[in-house]
C-alpha cells in the first residue's frame, strides 16, 4: 500500500542520466580523446585477429577457435558502452531511454558472461594441450569445440535475460541518476523506488558466484598446467608458460572487475567507475596486444598477411 502511496505521489522515470566519469569539462575532453583511441585501436586489433585467424589455415585449431571468439566479443563488450560515453562527453544532460538502458544491460552481461565462460573454456583447452597432449584431438575435437561455443553462448544469454528481468520489474522513480558513464544492474537497481535487498541478494548469487566459481577453476586449472609443465623440455616449457601467462593476465583483468562489482551489495564506491574503465575499454584493447605479442604463432601469421596486403597494394 504504501509503495502504490509513493509511485502516485512520484513522476515513473522514463529516462535516466547518466552521471559520467567527471563533471569537469577539460577531464571530459581528455577522456574523449583517450575512449576514442582506445574505442578504434580496439576495434582494429580484435577485427585484425579474427581476420588472421580465418586468413592462416596453421592458425585453424581449437586455441585460436577460441581466440577469434575472445576477439569477437571484446569488439561488442566494447561497443556496447564506449561510443554513448563518447557521445555523452559533448552533452550536459547525459540521458538514457529506460528502453536503451535495459537493452545495455542485457548486452553487457551476455557479452561479459560469455566472455568468462569463454576463458574458462581457454584454460581447460590448454589444460588438455599441456597435460594430455596425446588425447587432445580427440577430446577437443572439432565437435566438441562447437558444442562448448554455443554451450557458453547459451550460458551467457540465459544469464543475461535473468539480471535484466529482475531489473525490468523493479518500480523507478525520483532520483534518477545512474552514478556511471553506462547502464548496470547495480547502479540501477538503487534507483528503484522500492526495497530491492532481495533481488541484490539474487545479483550476488547469480553474477558474482558465477565470477568467483570460474575465477577458482581458473586457478586451479593453471594451477595443475604449471605443475605438469615442471616434467616437460625447456623450449616446451618456454612456449607453454607464454601462452598460460597471457591467458591469466587476461583473466585476473577481466574477472577482477567482475568479483569486485558482483560479488557484493550494491553499494557504490570510489573505485567503481576506475574499475568499470577497465572493464569496458582496456581489458578489450589489451586482449589483442597479450595474445599478439605473446604468440609466435599468430605474430608470424600477422607478418604473413601483411605481406600479401603490401603485395597486393604494389601490383
Amino acid at each position: 500500500m504504501e509503495e502504490a502511496v509513493l509511485l502516485n505521489q512520484t513522476t515513473v522515470v522514463t529516462c535516466f542520466r547518466l552521471r559520467g566519469l567527471s563533471i569537469n569539462q577539460n577531464v571530459q575532453m581528455a577522456a574523449f580523446a583517450m575512449f576514442l583511441v582506445f574505442y578504434v585501436l580496439t576495434l582494429i586489433g580484435n577485427i585484425l585477429i579474427i581476420i588472421t585467424i580465418i586468413d592462416d589455415h596453421h592458425l585453424h585449431t581449437p586455441m585460436y577457435f577460441f581466440l577469434s571468439n575472445l576477439s569477437f566479443i571484446d569488439v561488442c563488450h566494447s561497443t556496447v558502452t564506449v561510443p554513448k560515453m563518447l557521445i555523452d562527453t559533448w552533452s550536459e544532460e547525459k540521458l538514457i531511454s529506460f528502453d536503451a538502458c535495459v537493452t545495455q544491460m542485457f548486452f553487457l552481461h551476455l557479452f561479459a558472461c560469455t566472455e568468462i565462460f569463454l576463458l574458462t573454456v581457454m584454460a581447460y583447452d590448454r589444460y588438455v594441450a599441456i597435460c594430455k597432449p596425446l588425447q587432445y584431438m580427440t577430446v577437443m575435437s572439432w565437435k566438441v569445440c562447437v558444442l562448448l561455443a554455443v554451450a557458453l553462448w547459451t550460458g551467457g544469454t540465459i544469464h543475461s535475460i535473468a539480471l535484466t528481468s529482475l531489473t525490468i520489474k523493479l518500480p523507478y522513480c525520483d532520483p534518477d541518476e545512474i552514478d556511471n558513464f553506462f547502464c548496470d544492474v547495480p547502479q540501477v537497481i538503487k534507483l528503484a523506488c522500492t526495497d530491492t535487498h532481495i533481488i541484490e541478494i539474487l545479483i550476488v548469487s547469480n553474477s558474482g558466484l558465477i565470477s568467483v566459481v570460474c575465477f577458482v577453476v581458473l586457478v586451479v586449472s593453471y594451477a595443475v598446467i604449471l605443475v605438469s609443465l615442471r616434467q616437460q623440455i625447456s623450449e616446451g616449457r618456454r612456449k607453454a608458460l607464454s601462452t598460460c601467462a597471457a591467458h591469466l593476465t587476461v583473466v585476473t583483468l577481466f574477472l577482477g572487475h567482475c568479483i569486485f562489482i558482483y560479488s557484493r551489495p550494491s553499494t557504490s564506491l570510489p573505485e567503481d567507475k576506475v574499475v568499470s574503465v577497465f572493464f569496458t575499454a582496456v581489458t578489450p584493447l589489451l586482449n589483442p596486444i597479450i595474445y599478439t605479442l605473446r604468440n609466435e604463432d599468430m605474430k608470424n601469421a600477422l607478418t604473413k598477411l601483411m605481406g600479401r596486403v603490401k603485395g597486393r597494394e604494389k601490383k
